[in-house]
C-alpha cells in the first residue's frame, strides 16, 4: 500500500484557523526525524558504497522527478560551496530537464528510458553512483533510470517513501522512509520532501567528511565566494590559530582557501 497516498487524518482543512492549520502540519513535521531515524543502517550502507566510489573517482548523480527531483537538484547544488569540490562530483538531474525545476513539465516523469539519455551526456561510467529519488517510489523515469544503471555496473541508491516500492526493488542500496498521509492527502512535498531533504543531507555531508572535506567540525574547504563566507573563513583562522581578524584576514586572502593557510601555519 502506498501510505504516501493514504487519507489525511485531517479534514474539512478550509474550515480550520490558521493556528490550528500551523499546529496540525507541525505535528506531523515532527514524526519526520524519528521516522528518518528508523533507516540509518539503510543510509549507513548508501553513504559507504559512495564513499569507495567517490575516493575511487566516481562521482554521484541524482536522479528523480517533481519535488524529488528538485531535492537532488539543491543538495548537489550546495555540495561544491560547503566542500569545495567540482561541480561535476554531484550532479543533480530532473526529469523534463533544468526547466522543470521552475516549471512542471508534463508527463516527463512517465518516461522509463529518458533518464538514462539524460545520464549519458555526463558519461556516466561504472565508477560512479546513481540515487533515485522518488517519493511515491513508482516513477517510470527514476525506475529506468536505476534499472540500466544498475546493469551497466553503476552503484545504484534510492530514497522512498513507501515500503516495498518498484523504485526499491530497482536500487542495490535502497534507503526507505516510511513518513505515512500527508496533511493534505498525497502532497508528498510536506512530511515526505522533508524526510528526503534530510536524508540527501545526511548522504553527502557523511560522504564528504569520510573523503577528508571537513577538519574538525569547519568547512575549511568551502568556497569564499562572498562577504559571509569569508568573514566565516576568517573566524575559523582565528579559532584555530588563536590570532586576531587582521591577520587571520591576510592569510585568508594570501592563501585562498581556510585549509591552505592552516597548513601553513601549522
Amino acid at each position: 500500500m502506498m501510505t504516501t497516498e493514504a487519507p489525511s487524518e485531517f479534514s474539512n482543512l478550509e474550515t480550520l484557523s490558521t493556528t490550528e492549520l500551523l499546529a496540525g502540519l507541525s505535528r506531523l513535521d515532527h514524526t519526520v526525524p524519528q521516522t528518518v531515524a528508523k533507516s540509518l543502517l539503510q543510509i549507513e550502507r548508501l553513504v559507504e558504497v559512495t564513499v569507495a566510489r567517490l575516493r575511487d573517482g566516481g562521482r554521484l548523480f541524482y536522479i528523480g522527478a517533481g519535488t524529488s527531483g528538485r531535492l537532488g537538484v539543491v543538495d548537489a547544488s550546495e555540495c561544491p560551496p560547503t566542500f569545495g569540490v567540482p561541480a561535476e562530483m554531484v550532479v543533480g538531474i530532473m526529469a523534463g530537464g533544468d526547466g522543470a525545476i521552475r516549471v512542471a513539465v508534463e508527463g516527463a516523469e512517465d518516461d522509463a528510458e529518458q533518464a538514462w539519455k539524460d545520464l549519458q551526456t555526463h558519461n556516466i561510467n561504472a565508477k560512479d553512483v546513481l540515487v533515485g529519488i522518488a517519493a511515491s517510489g513508482r516513477t517510470p523515469y527514476v525506475i529506468g533510470g536505476l534499472e540500466q544503471a544498475r546493469a551497466a555496473g553503476l552503484a545504484t541508491g534510492c530514497v522512498v517513501c513507501n515500503a516495498g516500492s518498484a523504485v526499491a526493488a530497482a536500487a542495490e542500496f535502497p534507503v526507505e522512509v516510511v513518513t505515512g498521509p500527508e496533511f493534505i492527502t498525497g502532497s508528498t512535498r510536506l512530511k515526505a520532501g522533508s524526510a528526503q531533504k534530510m536524508v540527501l543531507n545526511m548522504l553527502t555531508t557523511a560522504t564528504f567528511i569520510r573523503l577528508g572535506y571537513v577538519r574538525g567540525n569547519k568547512m575549511v574547504d568551502m568556497k569564499l565566494s562572498n562577504v559571509k563566507l569569508v568573514d566565516r573563513g576568517e573566524r575559523m583562522l582565528m579559532d584555530e590559530l588563536g590570532i586576531e581578524q587582521a591577520e587571520a584576514a591576510q592569510l585568508l586572502k594570501q592563501y585562498g582557501s581556510v585549509r591552505a593557510a592552516l597548513d601553513a601555519r601549522k
